[in-house]
C-alpha cells in the first residue's frame, strides 16, 4: 500500500469492465487495411481503454520519476511514429489517436497494454532490460497490440457477457503478482481482475510487429532476443511467480530464436539497424528503484509492516500475501479463506466503514458492535452473503481508526469453513497497531547503482558479500543478463542493487 492511496470499497473493482457483445462493428485494420470484425468500435476502445488508465494508475501506482517517465515517452513516441498507427494510408482515426506511456512502480517483469493507445512498462521490467533497443521491441510489440486492436477482435469472439476488457493484461497472479483463482467472487469488495488471453496468432502477430516497429526506428531489433532468454530465466526460477511476459507470452525460448530472424528480414531490406543507445538506457536506471520497495509495506516473520503509513499486524505466515498500492491481499492455501485490508477514503468513522459495507445489495448483517484494540478505536461486524456462482459466504468486517485515517479488514470464507478460520480473521484485523520501531520506520529501498566496470572479472566478483534486503545474487545476474560465473571485461555496464 502506498501513502495515502484511498479508495471506497467499488472502487477496485471499477477497473472490470464487463462486455456485453450484442452487435459487431466491421472497421478496417490499421495494419492490414482489410475490414474485419470487431467486438467494439475504436471509439469505444479509446473510452474503454481511458476509463481503465485511471484505475491502473490507481490500482499500482505510477514510479515517481519524471526524467525516466519523459525518457520512456520519448523512446515509444519515435517506436509509435514507425507503426501502423501513423502511416500515410493509414485512417485518420487511427493516425490521430494520441498515445499515453507510462512506467508503473511495480518490481514484476511486465509490460502490457490496453485499447485505444496504453501502453504501460514497469520499473522491474526496466531494470532487467539492457539497451535502449530492448525496450524499443517491448514497445513496439505492445504497439502493435493496440493496432491490431488485438483485444476487440478477442471480444468478438467471445460469448456476449462473458468477457472483461483489460487489453490482455490482467487477472490473479497474471498482471502485477495478485493471487487470483478464488479471490473476490464478493461483488464490489474484492479486487476481482478478469485476464484476456491473446492467441498465439496474436502474439507472434505482435511480435512481428514489434520487430518491425523497432528495425524502422534503426534499432538492433535483435537485441529482443535476450530479453526473451531474460524472461525463461526468471520464468525457471524457483519460488517465485512467473511474470506476465513469460506466463502469458508462451515459449520465451522459441521466440528467443525467432525474433533474431525476423530482424535479420528487415536488415536484408535496407534498414539500418544500428542503434542500441546502451550508454543512455543504462543512464537513466541509475539509482531506480529495485526489487519491492519496503517503504510501502513489507512483510517479516509473520508481520506485515508499513513504514510510510507507521503500522503493522500480524499474519498467517503460511498464507500467501501480495501487497499492491491500493490494498493487502492474503489468501490461505486452499483458496478458499481471504483477507483484504485497505484505506477505505470514503468514511469517516470505523463504524460507518463497516456499515457502509453491509448496506451493499446482497450484504446481510448479522450484527456488530463498537471496540477497542491497542487503544484504537475500531468496529467489527459479520454478514453473510452468495458468490455469483450461488457458493454461501461468512464475513468478518474490522475497521479501526488510525492517524486520521480508516483502515478496513474484509475477511471472508465459505460458510462451510468459517469457523475454521474465524480466529485468524480476528487475530490477523484485531492485530493491527501503531509501528514505533525506529530501524523499520527508516528502512529505505534498494536502488540500482549502474556504472561501468573498473576491471575485468567474473560477474559474482561485483556482488557485495551481502546483497540488500531479499535480493539474491541470481535475480542481480538476470538483471544484468549474465551468469553468476561470466566475465565482465573492464569497461561494460553493470547493475548492482544497494541500499
Amino acid at each position: 500500500m502506498k501513502r495515502f492511496t484511498k479508495w471506497s470499497s467499488a472502487a477496485i473493482s471499477a477497473v472490470v469492465f464487463l462486455l456485453f457483445l450484442s452487435t459487431c462493428t466491421v472497421q478496417r485494420s490499421p495494419v492490414t487495411g482489410n475490414r474485419r470484425a470487431y467486438g467494439y468500435s475504436w471509439e469505444e476502445e479509446k473510452k474503454l481503454g481511458a476509463q481503465a488508465d485511471e484505475q491502473i494508475q490507481q490500482q499500482y501506482g505510477v514510479y515517481d520519476d519524471e526524467g525516466l517517465q519523459n525518457y520512456l515517452d520519448n523512446v515509444a513516441q519515435d517506436v509509435l511514429a514507425n507503426s501502423d498507427m501513423r502511416g500515410e494510408d493509414t485512417q485518420a482515426k487511427y493516425r490521430n489517436t494520441e498515445f499515453t506511456f507510462r512506467v508503473l512502480d511495480s518490481p514484476v517483469v511486465n509490460a502490457f497494454a490496453l485499447p485505444g493507445g496504453y501502453v504501460y512498462v514497469t520499473r522491474g521490467l526496466m531494470a532487467n532490460l539492457e539497451n535502449e533497443a530492448q525496450l524499443a521491441v517491448v514497445l513496439g510489440h505492445e504497439i502493435g497490440h493496440v493496432a491490431a486492436r488485438h483485444a476487440s477482435q478477442r471480444a468478438f469472439e467471445q460469448q456476449m457477457g462473458q468477457l472483461a476488457l483489460i487489453g490482455g493484461a490482467v487477472a490473479g497472479q497474471e498482471l502485477l503478482g495478485i493471487p487470483g483463482g478464488n479471490i473476490l467472487n464478493l461483488g464490489s469488495q474484492a479486487a476481482q481482475l478478469l485476464f484476456l488471453k491473446y492467441s498465439r496468432d496474436d502474439e507472434s502477430e505482435s511480435d512481428k510487429l514489434g520487430v518491425e516497429y523497432a528495425a524502422k526506428t534503426n534499432y538492433e531489433a535483435s537485441e529482443g532476443a535476450d530479453f526473451f532468454a531474460t524472461l525463461q530465466r526468471l520464468s525457471e526460477k524457483s519460488d517465485q511467480s512467473i511474470p506476465t511476459w513469460a506466463s502469458t507470452h508462451p515459449d520465451p525460448s522459441q521466440r528467443e530464436q525467432r525474433i533474431p530472424e525476423l530482424a535479420e528480414n528487415w536488415r536484408s531490406q535496407g534498414y539500418q539497424m544500428n542503434k542500441t543507445d546502451t550508454d543512455q538506457y543504462m543512464n537513466q536506471l541509475d539509482n531506480i528503484i529495485f526489487g519491492n520497495n519496503p517503504r510501502q509495506g513489507f512483510t517479516e516473520n509473520g508481520v506485515f509492516y508499513h513504514p510510510e503509513l507507521e503500522f503493522k499486524f500480524p499474519y498467517p505466515e503460511s498464507w500467501q500475501l501480495v501487497n499492491t498500492p491500493s490494498a493487502v491481499q492474503i489468501v490461505n492455501q486452499e483458496g478458499n479463506a481471504i483477507m483484504i485490508f485497505q484505506i477505505d477514503g470514503q468514511n469517516n468513522s470505523a463504524r460507518a466503514s463497516v456499515n457502509e459495507f453491509l448496506s451493499q445489495e446482497g450484504v446481510n448483517p448479522a450484527g456488530g458492535n463498537a471496540t477497542s484494540n491497542n487503544g484504537l478505536n475500531g468496529y467489527e461486524a459479520t454478514a453473510i452473503a452468495q458468490t455469483q456462482d450461488g457458493v454461501n459466504l461468512r464475513i468478518y468486517l474490522y475497521s479501526v481508526e488510525y492517524d486520521g485515517n480508516i483502515y478496513r479488514y474484509v475477511t471472508y470464507s465459505t460458510a462451510e469453513q468459517f469457523n475454521n478460520y474465524s480466529n485468524t480473521f480476528v487475530q490477523t484485523s484485531n492485530g493491527f497497531d501503531r509501528l514505533n520501531d525506529s530501524d523499520i520506520l527508516n528502512i529505505q529501498p534498494a536502488r540500482l547503482n549502474v556504472y561501468r566496470a573498473n576491471r575485468t572479472g567474473s560477474f559474482e566478483s561485483f556482488l557485495p558479500n551481502n546483497l540488500p534486503l531479499d535480493i539474491t545474487a541470481e535475480e542481480v545476474a538476470i538483471a544484468n543478463q549474465v551468469q553468476l560465473n561470466e566475465t565482465i571485461q573492464e569497461g561494460t555496464w553493470i547493475k548492482i542493487p544497494q541500499q
